[in-house]
């Protein structure tokens, strides 16, 4: 968010919403962040990487969050085009490399290891 990045983040979700947040760097950015109003703290989108041609990190998400072993997550506002109801006044993107010992679970089964589709 405006040049600015939190890293080492670790989020805990009850009900839909962030109840808990913590950082290796920045913490105070992200809590602050979370903040901005009630949709902030909502995901906006969610999202998984495919694109296995891109080979390293660019600190550009908009090339990030496409690389094949990769989720990406937004907090805030959601698209309306997409069918997203969260409104705020942040769509905060959050890249998570999933290759060395990243799980994906859905209804309590396992879906996604290691940044690859297990089905």
């Amino acid at each position: 968010m405006a040049g600015r990045e939190a890293d080492g983040v670790e989020l805990t979700f009850k009900d839909g919403q962030v109840v808990k947040a913590t950082a290796g760097k920045n913490e105070d950015f992200l809590l602050a962040m979370i903040d901005t109003d009630e949709g902030s703290r909502r995901l906006g989108e969610f999202a998984i990487g495919t694109n296995y041609e891109i080979k390293k990190f660019t600190r550009n998400t908009l090339f990030d969050e496409k690389i094949g072993g990769t989720c990406h997550l937004a907090l805030g506002a959601a698209f309306p085009e997409t069918g997203g109801k969260n409104r705020s006044g942040i769509h905060w993107d959050m890249v998570c490399d999933l290759k060395n010992g990243g799980e994906i679970e859905a209804d309590g089964k396992v879906f996604y290891r290691d940044g690859k589709f297990l089905i």
